[in-house]
């Protein structure tokens, strides 16, 4: 109810938050989405009500950057390949997200979820939904975006169509203390 709230009082009515995404990589069965600057409106109006959680593992959130404001809950982790000498690494789901998650919020309190481009942040929040968390939003564009699909495109194979670094909102590459 609080993410409704949030949403009207940003002037964006539910069917005009994001779009169901087109990738069904990015669905979610709570149904609700938003892109990353609409996830930014709701922090600068809401205050406390709502939270991004970065579902990207440590090591990626540390070398492409993240949100300053944003809670790191890892959906998955890297995982060593056995017989690689160490070299190789595996994304494998993080056996402690849910409980992580029920340990620091509450099922009805509003969360955004974040990933690179929406797909892993997508995952999770099906994870959380099958553990009753209700109020989950999917930023369907992400940390760094979706791929510039257009050949004619200069940006062409990048990942510069959308997304909060893209989109210029606060973000940093420091390391965490």
């Amino acid at each position: 109810m609080l993410a409704l709230a949030l949403l009207l009082c940003l002037g964006i009515a539910p069917a005009q938050a994001a779009d169901t995404p087109q990738d069904p990589q990015k669905r979610t069965p709570q149904g609700k989405y938003l892109t990353a600057m609409e996830t930014w409106q709701l922090l600068k109006r809401s205050g406390s009500g709502v939270v991004i959680v970065d579902v990207r593992p440590p090591e990626e959130r540390a070398s492409v950057g993240y949100p300053p404001m944003s809670v790191s809950i890892p959906a998955q982790v890297l995982e060593r390949v056995p017989g690689s000498g160490g070299s190789a690494a595996r994304m494998v789901d993080n056996p402690h997200f849910v409980r992580l998650m029920q340990q620091r919020f509450k099922p009805d309190d509003s969360i955004v979820l974040m990933c690179r481009s929406g797909n892993r942040s997508a995952a999770a929040a099906r994870r959380l939904a099958a553990a009753g968390f209700m109020n989950v939003y999917n930023m369907i564009d992400g940390f760094e975006g979706d791929v510039e699909t257009s050949p004619g495109s200069p940006s062409y194979g990048a990942r510069s169509k959308n997304g909060w670094r893209n989109a210029k909102l606060p973000w940093t590459a420091e390391a965490q203390k």
